[in-house]
């Protein structure tokens, strides 16, 4: 079986220097990496250049990326390599990105390393664009299993959201958690199931063996 596993943040430019980001360690995708590893599954893992978690990654290939487009071109040719059995796409990707800046008297701040000295900055902020509606395009028999990662409001609310996620996307799992879930993830399969993990350890072997008992 082979497997791909996306983590850790992506980021997007304000300027040469600077740039928007989110708090992304990518440790949990490195040791679901190590898991589907350890358990016989050749695994890629597309970590962002920011991940910050110091463990080591066991997969076969480690890969880099910087930005949503980056990290889309890195699938793409993974898909171009050949099919894939599952992806599990737990990257923090940047929602939005500078569509353009104007200093303090409106007019258009375009260095490649923007002055302070000249004052407040307006930056004018786009969405990105997604990367897992790409993801049934570029793996179409792929088992692929999202992420929701949410704050506000409360379990009902985040599980509906996971649910949403896996109509608008045709996925075969998402994995919910944060503070609106409430401690530990949850793995939801259409149409209304919901296993529960306590930890990242656990989370991790439930999510091989599911792989490994939905790929018989």
């Amino acid at each position: 079986m082979k497997a791909i596993v996306t983590c850790g943040p992506s980021f997007e430019p304000i300027d040469e220097v600077r740039r928007l980001t989110n708090f992304s360690t990518g440790e949990l995708g490195v040791r679901l990496a190590n898991a589907l590893t350890d358990a016989g599954i050749e695994t890629a893992c597309l970590r962002g250049e920011q991940a910050t978690w110091p463990g080591g990654c066991r997969a076969v290939r480690t890969i880099p990326f910087t930005t949503n487009d980056d990290l889309l071109a890195k699938l793409e040719g993974c898909a171009a390599e050949g099919p894939f059995d599952a992806v599990f796409h737990t990257a923090a990707l940047c929602d939005f990105k500078v569509d353009e800046i104007r200093d303090a008297e409106g007019a258009s701040a375009a260095e490649a390393k923007i002055p302070t000295r000249g004052g407040a900055l307006t930056m004018n902020l786009v969405p990105t664009a997604k990367v897992i509606p790409e993801l049934g395009r570029l793996f179409p028999d792929a088992l692929l299993v999202g992420w929701k990662y949410e704050l506000d409001g409360g379990r009902e609310d985040a599980v509906a959201k996971a649910f949403a996620q896996i109509e608008a996307n045709a996925t075969a799992a998402c994995v919910v958690n944060g503070r609106a879930f409430g401690a530990g993830f949850g793995l939801c399969e259409p149409p209304d199931a919901i296993r529960e993990f306590p930890d990242k350890q656990t989370l991790c072997e439930g999510l091989v063996a599911w792989l490994l008992n939905r790929g018989r």
